[in-house]
């Protein structure tokens, strides 16, 4: 079996949007695979959290931590 990933579980929280957006399952399958989004979420944030200490980290100077600004539009920091 594969290692989660974040990518791997991202695409699969997209296509039980799809899913679920189509309206063609029954009300049991529409809530399980609710469920295994709010799984997926859990997980794909817990990544994220942990991605974002990371960066932190790196950007530590003189035992403080500067962050900067992330500007999403153009991928550089303000």
């Amino acid at each position: 079996m594969a290692k989660k990933t974040f990518e791997s579980s991202l695409a699969e929280l997209e296509d039980i949007t799809r899913e679920l957006d189509n309206n063609e399952l029954s009300l049991d399958d529409s809530l399980k695979k609710f469920d295994k989004g709010m799984e997926l979420i859990k997980f794909c944030s817990t990544k994220l959290d942990q991605a974002q200490k990371k960066v932190d980290l790196l950007l530590q100077k003189d035992g403080e931590i500067k962050t900067e600004p992330f500007n999403n539009d153009t991928g550089e920091t303000s």
